[in-house]
């Protein structure tokens, strides 16, 4: 559980069911390389790049169907 999130009724209901098995709350697991894609893209634009494709997306995402 990340800290400052607060837990869903779902997420409360496993706990508890996983505390009265005597199971143990595992900590999430990093994704090691998948993650990373979006991030090593960006370290690697120059600021004109991420700003265009920043505008590109943002005109898609608002673009009015006809």
């Amino acid at each position: 559980m990340l800290k400052g999130m607060k837990k869903d009724v779902n997420q409360t209901a496993f706990s508890i069911v996983q505390q009265a098995t005597g199971e143990e709350e595992k900590p999430p697991v990093k994704s090691d390389k998948r993650a990373t894609g979006g991030l090593a893209r960006a370290k690697n634009q120059t600021k004109d790049e991420r700003v265009d494709l920043a505008r590109l997306g943002a005109l898609a995402r608002w673009k009015k169907s006809k």
